[in-house]
């Protein structure tokens, strides 16, 4: 992750993720990404699935997504589609994922977004070859593990997972400019181990929808890796103890407090996925390190609102 100076200061972590509302493609799309750039951000946020023979994929999910899938018929897909891992990339590839099905959750959520028919699965290899030719030398990667220890069966193992990301990483030669995060903090504690020349994030979410901490609960959370927040008492606490130096915290979950006792353990904050911009100033209020959104453009203008320094545009 770059290192930014707080909200307060000159600069701010920007990192574009899924660019439904502002791209031209949906998430599983490489050519988003390029959006992104020449919106100009700091960071690309993505998400990440192994096929069946093994390839690395851009996807926000472990299953095709139906709000934005088509089969070979052209029709939408009446359910979640077929599990990533349990198919080749050529089998993936019948699929088009360039359009948000009228009607849809996601319809009502990216409205601007622009439809690019015939936009097939892309693979992180893709994305990295993108980045190269933009000629951009600076902007970041931060890939999520898609993998979940309540669904094991539906991804590949959390070590075999990350080894492969790894390997791809350091293939690719971007290194110094991955990081790796997720819910799922046994791929962190391998990537600690095993390649510590790649930075890790910590993300955490203690929503209904979602949590991964556990504060409450009477059994110990499988997301942690071991990690209980019953023995340090705040989350912050709990990413120090198992080797973190980046926290991502939904951004609801957030408060001043917690981002200035963040701070004061060394650990950089970043708030995910914030696209309101009521809230996206609230945020940068609050002093985050990093704002992780759909929408860069409305980080942007925020950001020069403030008087921050904003990241270099790269030209399509």
């Amino acid at each position: 992750m770059l290192q930014a100076s707080r909200c307060q200061g000159l600069a701010l972590d920007q990192l574009a993720q899924r660019s439904e509302s502002v791209a031209d493609g949906p998430s599983r799309a490489a050519g988003h990404r390029e959006r992104a750039l020449a919106i100009g951000v700091t960071t690309l946020e993505l998400d990440v699935a192994i096929t069946r023979d093994g390839v690395l994929v851009i996807s926000h999910d472990p299953a095709l997504n139906p709000e934005i899938t088509r089969g070979p018929d052209g029709q939408f897909l009446p359910a979640p589609g077929p599990l990533i891992h349990h198919h080749s990339l050529a089998e993936l590839r019948r699929f088009d994922l360039g359009r948000i099905k009228p009607g849809s959750r996601y319809a009502a959520q990216f409205p601007d977004q622009v439809a690019v028919d015939g936009t097939r699965l892309a693979t992180l290899a893709e994305l990295f070859a993108l980045v190269r030719r933009s000629g951009n030398e600076t902007v970041r990667f931060d890939i999520e593990t898609k993998v979940s220890p309540l669904a094991p069966a539906d991804t590949l193992a959390p070590e075999p997972f990350t080894r492969a990301l790894i390997a791809a990483i350091r293939d690719a030669g971007m290194a110094a400019r991955s990081s790796i995060q997720s819910f799922d903090w046994r791929t962190l504690q391998l990537v600690q181990r095993e390649a510590p020349e790649i930075s890790t994030v910590y993300l955490s979410a203690q929503q209904h929808w979602l949590d991964n901490i556990g504060a409450g609960a009477a059994t110990d959370s499988p997301w942690t890796a071991g990690w209980r927040y019953r023995d340090h008492g705040s989350v912050p606490k709990l990413v120090q103890a198992a080797g973190g130096r980046i926290w991502a915290a939904y951004f609801g979950d957030l408060d001043a407090g917690l981002v200035k006792q963040a701070q004061a353990l060394g650990l950089q904050v970043l708030a995910w996925t914030v696209n309101d911009p009521v809230q996206i100033a609230r945020v940068m209020d609050l002093g985050v390190d990093g704002v992780i959104s759909d929408r860069p453009d409305r980080v942007r203008a925020e950001m020069a609102r403030r008087g921050l320094v904003l990241p270099q545009a790269t030209p399509p």
